[in-house]
């Protein structure tokens, strides 16, 4: 069973390291748990949520009233000619009324008003836990694009420190001056792409930032680690799991409260008793008498067929659309499940073949280059190739631990995962 393979533990399945935020707001480095934190303190979603649950106590509370009591005064036989001019042989009643619900209808509804509490409050776990995966797909895709940027300023200091030695063999007369504007142009094209991706960056910090309840990033990067990946569950456990979400833990308090509120439909019809009782006066005389009444509607026109039906079918499509949300989780899991294992895949040829490969190739490369050996062409392609399988090695991280935030996000848990040697 899933959650016998499940483990509590910080950041949505990431090995970030935590630490405090310490000094000034602008100089701060984040980590995912102040993320995760600050998101669910700031929430406007997670407010709403549980306002919800406020305006589902105080039905809950007004299900359970009971009917208030009526007074009434009358007064017969009065302002009128003759014998009744005036109030000399006025008759006044002085009543108090009080309607008795009968057949369980107080009951029902008070059992649909607490299936709606439930409702609620399970509504405000599925959007915890949304908020929680938002908020760790936006951390580590600052987290990610910090990376790519560390990758192409390494690749440019890498090209610049070929400037010397070209300027050297072009005075000697083994390169051409052509050779120094190829370099300058692999430079700066490497150059664009650090700005287009500093624009990302800036973009998924202000995306962030908003998560966590600010207009603006204050904090100066985030910190954690991108490389620490491992075998997940089966899909089948994931899947178990899903049933397990918030989401469709809710239908099982709306059907509770469907079924109440087919109940109090079915109820509405059978009648309910009006007790009275009151005092009258016979001015004329100075009597006094008791007056008692007691009243029952008949339910002849009226039998509440059609909100009976509506009630049913209300009911009845509640398995539908919990089995229709069902299906959406489990698509987007499946979604999330393929990305990750195709991320671990990518992963291994990068790690196992790719980059050492391409760092042993560019490495003799360029001390062949020295040697006059190879050309400037073969020296920078050789250093792309580096950097390709470094920046398709950043993006497999990041889509993994997007993937791993993602199903936790579905399953309300964090699962363990078999931790391979980081590299």
């Amino acid at each position: 069973m899933f959650s016998k393979i499940a483990t509590r533990f910080a950041c949505a399945a990431v090995l970030f390291v935590s630490s405090s935020l310490t000094g000034v707001a602008h100089s701060q480095t984040l980590t995912m748990g102040a993320a995760l934190q600050r998101a669910l303190a700031a929430s406007p979603r997670l407010t709403a949520a549980e306002r919800d649950v406020g305006i589902a106590r105080g039905q809950r509370i007004q299900s359970g009233a009971l009917i208030n009591p009526e007074i009434s005064y009358e007064q017969d036989n009065s302002f009128g000619s003759g014998a009744y001019r005036g109030t000399r042989s006025a008759e006044t009643t002085l009543q108090v009324s009080q309607m008795f619900e009968l057949w369980g209808k107080r009951d029902a509804r008070v059992a649909a008003g607490q299936a709606g509490l439930d409702a609620a409050g399970i509504g405000r776990q599925a959007v915890r836990l949304e908020v929680l995966s938002e908020t760790a797909i936006a951390f580590v895709s600052v987290l990610g694009l910090q990376r790519r940027i560390q990758i192409l300023d390494e690749q440019i200091e890498a090209i610049d420190k070929i400037s010397p030695l070209l300027q050297r063999r072009v005075e000697a007369g083994a390169s051409s001056i052509a050779e120094t504007g190829r370099a300058e142009v692999a430079s700066a094209l490497v150059k664009a792409d650090r700005e287009r991706t500093r624009s990302s960056l800036a973009s998924a910090r202000r995306e962030l930032a908003i998560l966590m309840g600010d207009s603006a990033p204050k904090f100066a990067a985030v910190s954690g680690r991108l490389d620490a990946t491992g075998r997940p569950p089966t899909f089948q456990s994931v899947v178990a799991a899903i049933d397990a979400n918030p989401q469709l833990v809710r239908w099982k308090a709306i059907y509770a409260q469907r079924n109440a509120e087919l109940l109090l439909a079915r109820l509405k019809p059978y009648p309910d008793v009006t007790v009275s009782a009151g005092w009258r006066r016979f001015s004329e005389t100075g009597d006094n008498a008791v007056r008692l009444s007691l009243s029952v509607p008949i339910p002849v026109f009226d039998q509440n067929q059609g909100n009976i039906l509506s009630a049913q079918e209300s009911l009845a499509k509640t398995a539908a659309e919990r089995q229709g949300n069902r299906n959406m989780l489990i698509v987007v899991a499946g979604r999330a499940y393929d990305s990750l294992q195709g991320s671990l895949r990518e992963l291994a040829i990068l790690r196992e073949t790719a980059i050492p490969k391409s760092r042993d190739a560019a490495d003799a490369i360029s001390e062949g280059y020295g040697q006059g050996r190879y050309s400037l062409l073969e020296v920078l392609d050789a250093q792309a190739s580096v950097a390709q399988a470094r920046l398709r090695e950043q993006e497999a991280q990041q889509n993994f631990h997007v993937a791993v935030a993602t199903i936790e996000g579905l399953v309300g848990n964090p699962f363990a995962l078999a931790r391979g040697s980081a590299r």
